[in-house]
Formats: C-alpha cells, structure tokens, sequence
C-alpha cells in the first residue's frame, strides 16, 4: 500500500520555526516524501556531514542519531530564508559550493515578499522561492526539481548525454577507413 523507502525522495527541511517546520514537515509527509526537519543551518550542514567547525567522524554525535554511520541520500533541502547564526541564502551557498550536494534543489522560503532577495537566491542556485506559509500547491511544485536531481545523481553527464547522442548518431557517423589492419 505504502510507497518503499528505497523509492520515496527526501527532503531535508530547516525552519528555526517550530510551527513552520513543523507544517512544511506534515506537507511533505502528506506528499509520501521522507523528511528529516532541523532547526538551523548549522545542523542542517551537520546532517550533510558539511560542517566545517565539527567535521563528522565515527564518535561525533550527529543530528539524527537514527541515521548515525549511514549515508543518507538528500533530494531535496527546503529551507526559511531568515534564521538566527545562518540565512537559508548562506547555506544556499555553502550547499552548492560542495562536492557531493551541489546538484541537490534547494527551495528557499520566507514570509517576506522582497523581489531583489528572490531574484538573489534564485540566480545563485535556488530553485524556487515559496513564500509563506507554504501551501500543498507548493509543494506539489517540487516533484519536478526532485526527478531531475534524481537523474543527475542517477547520470552525473546527462546534460552531455544529447551532445553524444548527436554526435554518435548514424547521419554524423563515417566510417573510418584509414584504421591499421591487425594481422
């Protein structure tokens, strides 16, 4: 009946708001998505193992100790704009300054309609921008950012892929004659 945990996307959620965190975690889960809800920035890099004041390793405590030396796929972060210590643009930046979360969508919120602050977020990486409180129409806007995530995770050299298909196609391809014959 259920949809298997192998096949659900994860979203991880940061809201400093527990009201907030706690509707954007319900829409999530109401929407079959896996979440892991956390109250800040910094916890939020911690889950991702990206905090550079405490690099994770074996004895250090980690934020959900459910997942403790597990490797956690993340799909999809949600985040509030305005938190205390770290902005969601901040760790915007942070997550698509790093290696291994660089391709994961990141959707920003915030209460505050101010068109330079989304127009910012979204030309450094943002995939959308919902303002608050977020609704299930929004979050039904995030399936699509979720599969192509998915497919760059699954095809980090997708966006090549059209580029060789066309290269290798039979109406681009000759034969090549001048190949040494092996005796």
């Amino acid at each position: 009946m259920g949809v298997t945990a192998a096949s659900q996307f994860h979203v991880l959620a940061v809201d400093d708001s527990l009201i907030d965190r706690k509707l954007i975690e319900r829409l999530l889960k109401t929407s079959s998505y896996q979440v892991t809800a956390v109250d800040s920035g910094s916890k939020a890099l911690e889950f991702l193992g990206l905090n550079e004041q405490q690099p994770r390793n074996a004895n250090a405590t980690s934020v959900s100790p459910i997942y403790h030396n597990q490797e956690i796929e993340v799909n999809l972060i949600i985040t509030d704009y305005f938190m205390p210590e770290m902005t969601g643009y901040d760790l915007l930046r942070k997550i698509k300054e790093s290696n291994s979360y660089k391709d994961v969508p990141v959707v920003i919120m915030s209460s505050e309609n101010v068109p330079s602050r989304i127009s910012q977020c979204l030309e450094d990486g943002a995939e959308e921008f919902f303002l608050k409180p977020v609704q299930l129409a929004d979050v039904n806007k995030l399936k699509p950012h979720l599969l192509r995530g998915r497919s760059k995770e699954h095809h980090p050299n997708s966006e090549n892929r059209k580029d060789r298909e066309e290269i290798l196609s039979p109406e681009r391809t000759r034969t090549r004659y001048d190949v040494p014959e092996v005796i």
